[in-house]
């Protein structure tokens, strides 16, 4: 992946990073719907979603905040 930001692109296309902006939103919107066409035919039924922080230190904040946290997620 590389990782490349709008205003990046923007500056590399000599465009206006709006321009990008709204070039890299379209880009998601098409991935999204493709992957939700597939995901029908992945997923039937119901599907549970969950997520969980491992990790950190115990003194200090607790949570999804504590430093050192990592999330978990779950399908």
């Amino acid at each position: 992946m590389l990782e490349v930001t709008a205003r990046s692109a923007a500056d590399i296309l000599g465009i206006q990073p709006n321009s990008a902006a709204l070039f890299y939103r379209k880009i998601r919107e098409v991935i999204a719907y493709h992957l939700e066409q597939e995901s029908h035919e992945i997923f039937d039924g119901v599907v549970e979603l969950d997520e969980s922080y491992f990790g950190g230190v115990r003194k200090g904040k607790r949570g999804r905040g504590a430093a050192g946290k990592v999330a978990v997620f779950g399908i």
